[in-house]
């Protein structure tokens, strides 16, 4: 398993997050996600971290692999912080030249780079827990209803589950592209932003074709194997509602009531 990228990746264990049903985590997960983007206040933040400690711990997923997961992403977080800090206006705390950094910016930016962290946290820890069958069983039983609108349940959860794990693929495709090139000479890290962008087009172009070719072999691979979408399919493994679930539903109730309760305080 590589531990470049922590999205999209399975992780086996038998810890109580492993047995926990997909719904229950899908939907926690979602809700989660969701209530990230109304926190607006550090214990809320405090809050939903210790949430996702909390979750980390009982999966039994090393500390190891939430800080590798963050570490594709440490550039965007750092450019998150600095743009709020110097573009948001209010009280100064520092200058760099025309450059004015504020008090009321280094809150908005720490929030955010919080809210970042804990986001891809918590997306990792559902995929690492959670093997490619049982994600997408667990979609397409929470997209069901929807079928009855016309919605294709079964092919856009399979749709859904597999671009989610080609994301490390991908990333581990490009990272060998790039290293294989910078071997013959090519330079990606000098010059300035638009040489960069343009020494990146040689890169793009054999991952295109090289994810061209994966989706290919895996339409063949699926046919090979009598697939034919959603139609008439039997689960080896039928998907079951424990008292863990009840458990974990109980607990996320309580979070979230206890971010409602912070936020109108």
């Amino acid at each position: 398993m590589s531990r470049g990228l922590t999205v999209g990746q399975y992780l086996p264990g038998e810890s109580v997050i492993h047995r926990l049903d997909p719904r229950t985590k899908i939907t926690i997960a979602t809700v989660y996600v969701l209530v990230l983007f109304v926190i607006n206040n550090p214990w809320g933040y405090a809050l939903a971290a210790v949430f996702a400690l909390a979750a980390l711990a009982l999966s039994g997923v090393p500390l190891r692999y939430m800080v590798d997961g963050i570490k594709p992403i440490l550039i965007l977080i750092l450019l998150t912080l600095a743009l709020n800090v110097f573009m948001t206006p209010g009280t100064p705390i520092w200058r760099l030249g025309r450059l004015v950094a504020t008090r009321e910016g280094l809150v908005t930016g720490g929030f955010l780079a919080v809210r970042l962290i804990l986001l891809i946290a918590v997306t990792s820890l559902l995929t690492l827990t959670t093997s490619p069958v049982a994600l997408t069983d667990g979609l397409e039983r929470l997209l069901k209803p929807f079928a009855r609108l016309g919605l294709p349940a079964h092919e856009l959860a399979m749709m859904m589950t597999i671009a989610l794990r080609f994301i490390p693929t991908l990333l581990e495709e490009a990272e060998k592209i790039m290293k294989a090139q910078m071997a013959r000479g090519a330079d990606f890290e000098s010059g300035n932003i638009v040489r960069r962008t343009k020494a990146l087009i040689p890169l793009l172009v054999p991952l295109f074709i090289s994810s061209f070719r994966r989706a290919d072999e895996l339409a063949m691979a699926m046919e090979a194997r009598g697939y034919h979408g959603g139609a008439g399919r039997t689960r080896f493994r039928q998907l079951r509602v424990g008292p863990a679930d009840y458990a974990a539903a109980a607990i996320t109730v309580l979070f979230v009531g206890g971010l409602v309760y912070l936020r109108v305080r």
